[in-house]
């Protein structure tokens, strides 16, 4: 459809008929809405889109105006959002919706390069070579300036040595030499100042271990702190409201951390606490407090429910009985004919052994 040329008078009417072109069916297409007049001879023509799920959606056609020919050319057409359409939400990379919940202890999400949250650290062994090369430069100097004039080896005037001046002017060069060779306190006051910020960084990055090739920047920092404190682990957990106001702060067990983070954070080392080796709130508790009394001894003894096991069974050896031997006779005796029956089916008896059995131990005659 680019660079199509017609000499039609009315550019919105090539517009409308461009839009029914490119859409799937005439319905589609509603009326005319607005033009926009865009720079170099561009003009955005827009209709209404009855397409259903695209509320609010627009036809736009795009024509350019050659004035000097007199002749509108389709540049390009879309379906594009209004201010009022229905759009979908906006898209959130997968990296920024994964959840630290998410990974596995086998995972490992990375960390790129330029993380917000990281800086570089700071190398405090450049830093000290650095403060040991004004030294190095210092001794160099004095050195030199401690090396001996030679006498005479100024002329006056007439370009005749001079004794008396250069023995004067010896002693006063080996006067100058030796005070040189002593700094005054003005100086070593100008070195030490110079020096001592270097010298203040070098101690705090040896403090709090600053060393590392990146550490964490005031928003690493602060986001921690955020998620820490409204964590678990924070003065809004359950724990907490059921300490009885015995904060960690105050618990022989609280290890607090350097730096920042200090003012608000430290670790658990109670074992018998749930948060043993975790990163708890001074204002966090958790029942366990070094300051809790152990309960009393007491002689009552109190007898508690006895507890059923329904989910097994125990198989026990039966124990041998007196009356065993009756029941094997009887069992013996069942199901054979060795009983003794009349004509008219009563039961006369039968001995089994020392065992006398009954009608009412035997089983009834089958007649057939």
């Amino acid at each position: 459809m680019n660079d199509v040329e017609t000499a039609v008078t009315d550019p919105r009417l090539m517009a409308h008929a461009v839009a029914y072109e490119v859409a799937d069916d005439d319905t589609q297409v509603g009326d005319f809405l607005v033009v926009h007049e865009l720079e170099d001879g561009v003009s955005d023509f827009r209709f209404a889109a009855h397409i259903p799920g695209y509320e609010g959606w627009q036809w736009s056609v795009m024509l350019y105006h050659d004035e000097d020919r007199g002749v509108w050319t389709v540049s390009e057409s879309s379906l594009i959002p209004g201010e009022d359409s229905l759009m979908p939400p906006q898209w959130i990379p997968w990296k920024d919706r994964l959840l630290p919940s998410d990974l596995a202890v086998t995972d490992s999400l990375g960390t790129e390069p330029d993380d917000p949250r990281l800086e570089e650290g700071f190398d405090s062994e450049a830093a000290e070579a650095e403060m040991a090369k004004p030294e190095e430069t210092d001794g160099e100097s004095a050195g030199e300036s401690d090396k001996p004039t030679e006498p005479g080896e100024r002329q006056d005037a007439e370009g005749q040595p001079d004794s008396d001046a250069s023995s004067e002017k010896e002693n006063g060069e080996q006067g100058e030499s030796s005070a040189e060779s002593e700094p005054t306190d003005e100086t070593a006051a100008t070195s030490a100042g110079t020096d001592e910020p270097l010298a203040s960084k070098v101690r705090v990055a040896n403090e709090f271990e600053l060393s590392r090739r990146r550490v964490l920047t005031p928003l690493g920092r602060a986001q921690a702190a955020e998620r820490w404190y409204s964590g678990p682990h924070g003065p809004k957990s359950l724990s907490t409201k059921t300490a009885d106001g015995l904060a960690c702060q105050t618990c022989g067990f609280f290890i607090p951390l350097q730096g920042e983070l200090n003012l608000m954070f430290g670790v658990c080392a109670n074992k018998w606490s749930p948060d043993d080796g975790r990163v708890v709130s001074r204002d966090h508790g958790c029942g366990e407090h070094s300051e809790i009394e152990p309960p009393e001894p007491s002689n009552l003894w109190i007898q508690s429910k006895p507890a059923y096991d329904d989910m097994h069974i125990d198989i026990v050896e039966q124990a041998p009985r007196e009356e065993r031997g009756d029941i094997e006779a009887i069992e013996n005796a069942e199901g054979t004919e060795s009983g003794t029956f009349d004509d008219n089916g009563h039961y006369l008896g039968v001995r089994n052994g020392n065992v006398i059995l009954f009608l009412s131990q035997m089983p009834d005659r089958d007649d057939d």
